[in-house]
């Protein structure tokens, strides 16, 4: 794509003028001048800068920031600064910001070298997977090595030009080291073209020695025109949209599998009229949930390991499987097992040719919400509807698992102690289209990919092409921050269990610091409650995953930890609310809604029983399973893996 850099008297386009700064302060002086433009709608591709200060970037990028915060830039080019308390939350933090907005803002996070700038790789890991933008801006070790080694250095013998910071370069999207104040030009607007293209975008790493970060430069007054990145919408080639209808009107018993692309492309309402003139029944991946609300006839819920016997059960006679911007991961397609027609064929609609081509599918590259338009288009007046059999077939097949949600949410014991599922109950009577729920791993994303009923596009939030823990909270502040909640607030609920929890609480101390009006949910399990499960299923018999005293044998058997999380919570600066009842619960949960400021909802739930629990899984995922073993629970697991294992197909 190719900015617009528009001649304006504020920012000539002459040549011979320069402008004297740092590196840090025209970096910073040309980010706040960047904005992305789709369908008309134009805003700051940068937002703001988090950082943490050390050595390696306080008198560089921290007194850049300084100037752009308080000096005389004029408001519309001042870059916020936002405090973070911990290097991989403050990325976390803005990939939820990023996921909010749509992939049309961001925001940069700077770090010191060494410790700091490693704390990056994992929120890196998890913007390029889910495909989201952040700019990453770690200091690095000086350029022209005055001293060698300084503080935090790390030595390799065989390469002198390799630093900590090169851990980002497989997690990063585009990575540069600006060893000198020119090369920082060309870096800078690769670096604003990778994170504003819908098919490359995710973590930008630019690497900036500190002594780089310092120097002055005589910079072209033109790098800081404002410019404009256009986030192009490519339609289908015409042969690949011929191929797709053809398919599409053969098929029978044709599947939408609805992916994170949807949400991106803002196509949910393109989705929906694509449904109403084909009634092509849509499941959802974990990222998709919410591209159709929960009660529009055609959703039938989550796809794979974790989803809906609806969807699933779809899924294995589907003849026709049209994927929607989704990657098809291993618990979408349940391991290779979930499409078992012998006759399943593959359409994929997706802005990468990498994703569009994966089971060996028919591919239809372009953007979401373009290449569903030109599919109705071309359907339309050639008379393309499922069978009526066939949509009487998945809506009574969603009412039936509706039931099933119903008996989870169910609580015909207001004074007794709550289930997970229970909780999600609760919760689910409580929000409105308004509310946006945020998880990322354990054991509720699948209770939630199961039974969450979603009423808004941007309700659904949970992070799983990562499934990182820690996620949950940083996220919400990054939403919370997207959503304007300053000017209009929206509920934003964290959703977290114990294990999550203790893994990154530090950035409730940032929601107090700004006053921001997060709910954040914790609920106490004792352990790592899903792996406990999966650890169970593959023979490793729950080892290593109960939050126990140790017994008399050396194991975790004994009684639950004494911790008291409502407590951490409270000495962070939550307002924090107990509840040991369905009955507190629901009170509290209501409270917290309400409150203006950051609360905690703190409740110990209960182990489910056949019916409060969550339905188990409708389709296998692949674990592997010892080989040999001598204890009996291992031995069985293995005999039940090679079972499922059977069943997997490659699609060629």
């Amino acid at each position: 794509m190719s900015p617009k850099s528009p001649a304006s008297p504020k920012s000539p386009k002459d040549p011979a003028r320069t402008r004297r700064l740092t590196t840090a302060q025209a970096l910073v002086a040309f980010l706040a001048r960047q904005y992305t433009e789709r369908d008309g709608r134009r805003q700051r591709l940068i937002s703001a800068t988090w950082g943490i200060f050390g050595h390696g970037n306080v008198a560089g990028i921290g007194q850049a920031l300084v100037e752009a915060g308080h000096g005389g830039n004029g408001a519309a080019h001042r870059m916020p600064y936002l405090q973070g308390r911990n290097e991989q939350a403050m990325v976390h933090a803005a990939v939820g910001y990023a996921r909010q907005s749509g992939r049309l803002s961001a925001q940069a996070v700077t770090t010191s070298i060494g410790p700091g700038a490693t704390n990056l790789v994992t929120g890196a890991a998890l913007a390029t997977i889910n495909r989201l933008p952040v700019l990453l801006l770690p200091g690095d070790t000086f350029a022209t090595r005055p001293a060698d080694p300084v503080l935090q250095q790390l030595e390799v013998p065989y390469a002198g030009d390799v630093s900590v910071n090169d851990c980002l370069r497989p997690v990063s999207r585009y990575f540069d080291r600006i060893t000198r104040p020119e090369a920082l030009i060309p870096a800078a607007l690769q670096a604003m073209r990778v994170l504003a293209d819908p098919a490359e975008t995710g973590a930008v790493t630019l690497a900036l020695p500190q002594d780089v970060q310092t120097e002055a430069y005589d910079w072209p007054e033109e790098f800081f025109a404002e410019r404009d990145w256009h986030i192009r919408r490519p339609a289908p080639d015409p042969h690949e949209l011929d191929a797709a209808v053809r398919a599409i009107r053969s098929a029978r018993r044709p599947l939408i599998v609805a992916g994170g692309g949807v949400r991106h492309s803002a196509a949910e309402e393109t989705l929906a009229a694509f449904t109403a003139a084909t009634r092509i029944p849509v499941a959802s991946t974990q990222a998709g949930k919410g591209a159709l609300r929960h009660d529009h006839p055609a959703d039938v819920g989550g796809i794979g390991h974790t989803g809906t016997a609806a969807a699933d059960d779809l899924a294995r006679t589907a003849d026709l499987v049209i994927g929607v911007g989704t990657r098809f991961s291993d618990f979408t397609t349940a391991s290779g097992t979930l499409f078992s027609n012998p006759a399943v064929r593959f359409l994929h609609l997706n802005i990468t040719a990498f994703d569009a081509h994966k089971l060996a599918a028919l591919p239809l590259v372009a953007d979401a919400r373009a290449g569903l338009e030109a599919l109705t288009a071309a359907l339309a007046g050639r008379g393309y509807r499922v069978d009526p059999a066939y949509e009487t077939e998945y809506t009574g097949a969603k009412e039936v698992w509706e039931e099933r949600v119903e008996a989870s949410f169910a609580t015909p014991d207001p004074t007794a102690r709550p289930t997970q599922t229970q909780v999600l109950g609760l919760l689910d009577d409580l929000v409105t289209e308004e509310d946006i729920l945020i998880n990322a791993a354990g054991s509720l994303p699948g209770d939630l990919h199961k039974l969450w009923r979603t009423r808004s596009r941007d309700q659904y939030h949970v992070e799983y092409g990562y499934s990182c823990m820690g996620y949950e909270i940083p996220a919400a502040i990054g939403v919370l921050l997207a959503a304007g909640t300053r000017q209009r607030t929206r509920p934003v609920w964290a959703l977290v269990g114990d294990g999550t929890y203790l893994m990154n609480p530090t950035e409730i101390v940032t929601a107090v610091q700004e006053n921001l009006p997060l709910k954040l949910l914790i609920l106490q399990n004792h352990g790592y409650a899903s792996i406990g499960g999966l650890s169970e299923s593959v023979g490793a018999e729950g080892f290593g995953t109960a939050y126990r005293h140790r017994d008399a044998d050396g194991g975790f058997t004994g009684p639950p930890l004494p911790v008291d999380l409502a407590a951490n919570a409270a000495s962070l600066g939550l307002r924090v609310l107990r509840a040991t009842t369905v009955d507190d619960l629901r009170k509290a949960l209501s409270e917290a809604r309400d409150a203006e400021g950051p609360t905690c909802v703190y409740v110990e739930t209960e182990t489910p029983d056949t019916v409060s629990g969550p339905p188990p899984a409708q389709a296998w995922w692949d674990v592997p399973v010892a080989e040999t073993a001598s204890r009996p629970a291992a031995v069985k697991a293995r005999e039940e893996y090679d079972r499922q294992v059977a069943a997997r197909r490659r699609h060629l």
